[in-house]
């Protein structure tokens, strides 16, 4: 059972936000003060934070339990957590609940990658099918190898390609260096032809000014605050990956939580689950119709760009990248149980096996 009480000393900044599953002193536990838990939530600033996490955890929490539980959140990435550490924090306790991204735990555990590779989820039906099938096997082993509790996955919006010359298909992408944040965004680009190169969320600007880069993958919406709809001309309407995050809370700190609390966060933390879902679908199609100057266009600025559907020739292409480079790519960077796991969980569900060494 991993401990959940001892911070770690680089993190003595963010320790009086972090240490301690509940703010429970003795005193406390025999008045009438509400017991407060400390969250670590995703991404600040995008919709599903400021319109889903922050107020479950500030307001909901509250008159869900009559008064008796309530919460502070902060994003993670203004807690000074390395999202690249969240995981193994998670496990030490020192973040007792938080939300960790899969995409930045990919170098370390390739394997947890497995429903958002690029390629594998043209829609968000698809993407649904990709984790309800990998759920099971990604919750037992948070649990079993890192004493993480899985209390809800959630998604961000499509990543699609932004250019800034005329686009047609796929097949016009190569060639263009193209920003990717992912090894596997890398790959997909890679076997398209084009330059894959990585760079910061906050760079992207500065390297489609510059002419480093004459494409971006990032999200719609998230590409439209940015300004990519002033400066480019086409947007790709392919997701090529998502954006999946775990909501968890470390085995000792939820084992602690009172019996009531533990019956509520599992009845209420699925619905919630479910509005980040639908409002990143929203957003998603917000963000393209806002690109374009559609009408339906309501929280974004209206650009001018064009929007490029996925024909039958994209798609067959999409198919034929992910068994043929992305897949095999993955597996190279998994461990050598991956394939096993892969055609237990997600291969069968979506139709593309991977081959098992003999």
């Amino acid at each position: 059972m991993p401990r959940s009480n001892h911070c770690l000393p680089g993190w003595r900044r963010v320790a009086t936000l972090l240490c301690g599953a509940l703010v429970l002193s003795g005193a406390q536990a025999q008045s009438t003060l509400p017991q407060k838990l400390r969250i670590v939530g995703g991404l600040a600033g995008v919709n599903q934070y400021t319109r889903h996490e922050a107020p479950f955890w500030t307001k909901d929490l509250s008159r869900l339990s009559g008064g008796k539980f309530d919460a502070d959140i902060v994003p993670f990435d203004r807690a000074g957590v390395p999202g690249g550490d969240m995981l193994r924090l998670m496990q030490l306790g020192v973040v007792p609940f938080g939300t960790a991204i899969l995409g930045t735990l990919s170098a370390q555990f390739p394997e947890y990658g497995a429903p958002d590779l690029a390629g594998l989820n043209p829609d968000m039906a698809s993407l649904k099918k990709s984790v309800a099938a990998f759920r099971p096997y990604l919750e037992t082993t948070l649990r079993e190898r890192h004493g993480v509790e899985v209390l809800a996955i959630y998604v961000y919006p499509a990543q699609v390609v932004f250019c800034k010359k005329p686009l047609a298909s796929l097949a016009d992408l190569a060639g263009r260096r193209i920003r990717v944040s992912s090894a596997t965004q890398s790959d997909f680009v890679g076997a398209l032809g084009g330059v894959p190169v990585l760079t910061g969320f906050a760079q992207i600007m500065a390297n489609m000014a510059s002419g480093n880069t004459e494409c971006a993958i990032t999200g719609s919406m998230s590409g439209n605050t940015l300004g990519l709809q002033e400066v480019s001309t086409h947007i790709h309407a392919l997701p090529v990956t998502w954006g999946l995050a775990l909501f968890g809370a470390n085995l000792a700190a939820w084992g602690a939580l009172p019996p009531d609390l533990k019956i509520l966060l599992r009845r209420e933390l699925p619905l919630l689950e479910a509005a980040i879902w639908t409002e990143s679908e929203r957003e998603t199609a917000d963000g393209m119709a806002c690109n374009t100057g559609a009408s339906s266009c309501s929280s974004g600025r209206l650009g001018r760009m064009r929007q490029v559907s996925i024909s039958a020739q994209d798609e067959r292409r999409r198919q034929a990248i992910f068994s043929a480079t992305v897949l095999p790519h993955w597996l190279q960077r998994c461990n050598a149980h991956c394939a096993a796991v892969w055609n237990q969980t997600i291969g069968p569900v979506r139709g593309v096996m991977a081959p098992v060494a003999q």
